[in-house]
């Protein structure tokens, strides 16, 4: 499938009062079709993993292809400069903290990238690295982490996060999360950083979006016996 034809079918599905919901509660940006996710699958399921059309989706600029290229990337087959390009359009909705993040963290660059991002002064690039770090964290085995560096990175959430800008402080809260349900040793240390930090709030728009407060989201995890057990994929 090309570009063109993607964007005819998403348009077809396109439906003016989850449109409408997005641009008011999510701040999406014209142009966009407003096309539910479980819709959007049906054309996914044929694509299955495209590595070019999603490049091209993606650089439509239309919010529901955008979408649509992280759930048909081919993680490893994307370059830092693709990456690069991908956060640097990330302007909100979904795009920083799932679709960008969910492929960054699927690929080879995700950890070196996730802690270049959250470097940055704009506050959706800063959101991305945190959620690709998460992402990674999620993802990778304990042996493939880095601990001390992990560690290094809850510390700043513990200093930084009631005092970072709405989005990056949400992101922050789900790397922090991240860690103590994905890495058994350092549940404890999120637990604790957590508490110490308190309730987290943001204003993330006029949406049902919450933040968990992360040692009660974490001791749920562990109730399940769950705590350790790695993600196969962040694309959903």
């Amino acid at each position: 499938m090309t570009a063109n034809q993607v964007l005819k079918e998403l348009q077809a599905m396109g439906n003016e009062s989850t449109k409408k919901m997005l641009m008011k509660n999510h701040g999406i940006k014209e142009p966009c079709f407003g096309v539910k996710i479980g819709d959007m699958k049906s054309i996914v399921k044929r694509v299955k993993v495209d590595h070019q059309l999603a490049l091209d989706l993606y650089a439509t600029g239309n919010y529901d292809a955008m979408y649509m290229a992280g759930l048909i990337a081919d993680d490893d087959k994307m370059s830092k400069r693709d990456l690069q390009s991908w956060v640097s359009k990330a302007y909100g909705g979904s795009l920083p903290g799932s679709t960008v993040a969910g492929v960054a963290a699927g690929g080879r660059y995700g950890w070196d990238l996730g802690l270049k991002w959250i470097e940055s002064a704009k506050p959706m690039v800063a959101a991305a690295g945190w959620a690709t770090l998460a992402g990674v964290v999620a993802l990778k085995d304990d042996s493939e982490l880095e601990l001390a560096a992990v560690k290094k990175l809850v510390a700043r959430v513990g200093r930084e996060i009631q005092s970072a800008p709405d989005a990056v402080r949400y992101q922050m809260n789900g790397f922090l999360i991240s860690v103590g349900c994905y890495i058994a040793a350092l549940k404890e240390l999120a637990i604790k950083t957590g508490e110490k930090i308190g309730p987290v709030t943001a204003d993330l728009g006029n949406n049902s979006c919450q933040i968990p407060f992360a040692p009660d989201y974490i001791r749920k995890v562990e109730d399940r016996g769950a705590i350790g057990k790695k993600r196969k994929t962040m694309k959903c």
